[in-house]
């Protein structure tokens, strides 16, 4: 059992499909990840650095794919509550697969370079 699944312990059960797909997602697109828990959160490193992190609360879900990648997708974003690097929606209305790829495929770009 992996520092991720045990975190999935304790989120409601509507949460943890969004969050295990999400995970999945993550994984398809960049696999030479590693998963571990940051500042509380679920969270894949690539090279040593945080690709992204994703967390459930009590109201919503977040990803927090840093500031960079969130103002290169700006318009994408509109829909969605947004703040200083973070991204929130709910688990009846989870981000699409293509949002969550386009986001981390940007960070991994910021951290190869």
């Amino acid at each position: 059992m992996s520092v991720i699944d045990t975190y999935f312990e304790g989120v409601t059960p509507a949460q943890r499909k969004v969050l295990e797909h999400i995970r999945k997602v993550i994984k398809q697109t960049v696999p030479d990840t590693e998963e571990v828990i940051s500042y509380g959160m679920p969270t894949f490193k690539y090279k040593k650095k945080n690709l992204i992190h994703f967390a459930a609360f009590k109201d919503h879900l977040s990803v927090f794919p840093t500031v960079e990648p969130m103002d290169q997708l700006g318009d994408k974003l509109k829909s969605y509550r947004t703040s200083k690097g973070t991204l929130q929606f709910t688990a009846d209305k989870p981000i699409p697969d293509s949002l969550i790829k386009e986001l981390v495929l940007i960070r991994k770009q910021i951290i190869d370079k």
